[in-house]
Parts: C-alpha cells; structure tokens; sequence
C-alpha cells in the first residue's frame, strides 16, 4: 500500500511511502487485538482498593448479649459485620489486576490495529516537523489542514520532541507517542493516525 506524503498544510509533497503488506495489510485477527487491549486497561488498575474487615475494625470484643433465651439470634462482638459499624465480610484487598500476554500475540495485534486503520484510511504520513516553542493554537491549525481537526488522534513521533508534546497536550482527544511507545490500544481508540516519516521507519523497524 502506498501513501501520499503531506506537509504540515495537508498538501501532497508529490512523494509516496510504501506501507509493508506484512504490517499494514494483514488480515486483522480481532481475538489478539481484544486480547491486547484488555490487557492494556487491566495493567492501569492500581488494585490498591481495601476495606476493614472483622479483625481491623475498633471495637470491643465482649459477647454484647447471652447467649440463649434472647428470643433472637445469637451474637458475638460489635464488630460482626451484620452490625452498623461491624468489619465487611469478604471486602476487596489490595491486589494486581497485571495481565501477561505472549510477545507474539502483541506484536499480531499491533500489526492488526494498523491494517485496520490503514484499510479504513485513517492514517496518515506528514514530513518530519517540530517547533521552536509550544504553540497549541499552531498545532491544532495542523491538525486542522490535515483534515483530523475535533478527532481523536494519535500523533507518531520519531524521538521524543518536547515543544510537539507540549504543544498538543491540552488538545481534548489528542495524544502524542513516540513510535517504540505505540500500543495497540491507542491505536484501536483513536479516529485518526498521524505518522511522521521518521516514525514510520522506527515502527517497521520494530516489526524486523
């Protein structure tokens, strides 16, 4: 699959890339890709959740009533959690929600999530650019010429490029990687895929 170049004004610059059949134009396979991308939200958890359970509550541990002959059931300390103020039975513990997933199958749903992107022609390849400083009102006008203005975007760079990041960070629905940090949930959650050209090269670089 070829792809016409563009500069930064969403002009052709006459030159074409050629995106490798092995990484832009598989079939998707959809069960990596699902697999890929639960493991991604499952590894944000903290898993830091607890709640006080009988033994870690404050409370005293005298037997509040007898026994027998109450005409009610039978009680132990206040701190039963049958009790307002009692410990939670089987509350959450801190915990990892860490999914592992085989180098392969990732690398089969990068591969998917871009042949999916490039089959329904939402990627495109811009001419390696950055600023002198910030400017978010010049990035966004980019964004705009190259018809992904309001979309959720993806930006590929290169190398890390810290006026480009601080530029489109505050643009609501815009995110900015580097190509070795591009995953497959991004891809799959974003309406539009803006590559440089450097980036291109490191992402089939990747694949090698």
């Amino acid at each position: 699959m070829k792809l016409d170049v563009l500069t930064i004004q969403g002009e052709k610059t006459g030159r074409q890339i050629d995106l490798p059949d092995s990484i832009f134009g598989i079939e998707p396979n959809e069960h990596s890709v699902y697999l890929a991308v639960k493991q991604y939200l499952a590894n944000q958890r903290q898993g830091t959740h607890k709640s006080k359970e009988r033994g870690e509550v404050a409370g005293s541990t005298r037997k509040i009533k007898r026994q027998k002959g109450t005409g009610t059931a039978r009680a132990g300390d206040i701190k039963n959690p049958i009790f307002r103020g009692g410990g939670r039975a089987f509350g959450p513990r801190p915990r990892t929600y860490e999914v592992r997933l085989n180098r392969k199958v990732k690398r089969l749903a990068r591969k998917s999530a871009l042949s999916a992107k490039a089959a329904s022609g939402q990627i495109f390849v811009v001419e390696d650019f950055s600023f002198e400083a910030p400017k978010t009102k010049s990035y966004r006008e980019i964004l705009a010429k190259l018809g992904v203005g309001g979309q959720k975007t993806v930006h590929v760079t290169a190398e890390f490029e810290k006026e480009v990041l601080l530029s489109g960070r505050n643009l609501p629905g815009v995110a900015i990687t580097r190509a070795q940090d591009l995953h497959t949930y991004q891809v799959m959650n974003s309406n539009a895929l803006v590559i440089s050209e450097g980036a291109l090269e490191k992402i089939v670089e990747s694949f090698a």
